[in-house]
């Protein structure tokens, strides 16, 4: 299968996506631990809130017509990364490495298995079809989807993600944003973060000491 086209814009400026998150998530990292204690699983790359944040109501338009709202995760771990088609780097870099980690937790129960979502955060070039394309060249099973532009910040701001259209020098444009993984319990609450550079052992060894916990 060939590869996503290649971009046409430079690389993201990654200076400005750490200071927006910086001040977005400012509050967030202050309040986050990893699971520790008796009753808790040890984990090796996931860290995780204090306590569980509910998310908002969400909407995302999928290729075959369907809807990707909360009602459709329940009862599964989520792992959700914001990106767009025509990201150079760090949207093939880490669904790639989401892709290992999927393989890693096979062995569990259909029922039990975690999700990736891919969410693109680029609706004016990102069609459902385009994004469906794009996201299951690393794996057949990753979801997939995007929304208008509103319903994106709100989504993203609720995982404390930032994103933003930046301009590129052939004017074109390029989108600036987070780069960590959210991950959603089966009750779809932020329940933590997975921080760069991914480790697709060690995700999937959190998801299976976390669903053996759950």
């Amino acid at each position: 299968m060939n590869t996503p086209a290649a971009p046409r814009t430079g690389k993201i400026p990654y200076s400005l996506i750490f200071i927006a998150a910086l001040a977005a998530g400012l509050g967030l990292w202050l309040g986050q631990s990893t699971f520790s204690g008796p009753a808790l699983p040890a984990l090796k790359t996931l860290q995780r809130l204090d306590a569980p944040r509910p998310m908002p109501a969400f909407a995302l338009k999928t290729t075959d017509g369907s809807l990707i709202d909360p009602a459709r995760l329940q009862g599964h771990y989520t792992l959700v990364f914001l990106g767009f088609t025509h990201c150079p780097d760090i949207c093939p870099t880490t669904l790639a490495e989401l892709a290992k980690a999927e393989k890693l937790w096979q062995d569990l129960p259909e029922a039990q298995r975690p999700r990736i979502l891919f969410v693109s955060v680029d609706p004016e070039r990102d069609t459902p079809e385009l994004i469906a394309r794009y996201a299951t060249y690393f794996s057949p099973s990753i979801l997939s989807g995007t929304a208008d532009v509103p319903a994106l910040t709100q989504m993203a701001s609720a995982m404390s993600m930032v994103f933003a259209k930046a301009p590129t020098a052939n004017g074109d444009y390029s989108i600036d944003h987070t780069s960590w993984v959210a991950v959603l319990d089966p009750q779809v609450r932020v329940a933590g973060f997975i921080r760069p550079p991914l480790d697709p052992a060690a995700i999937s060894a959190d998801l299976h000491s976390l669903i053996k916990a759950h």
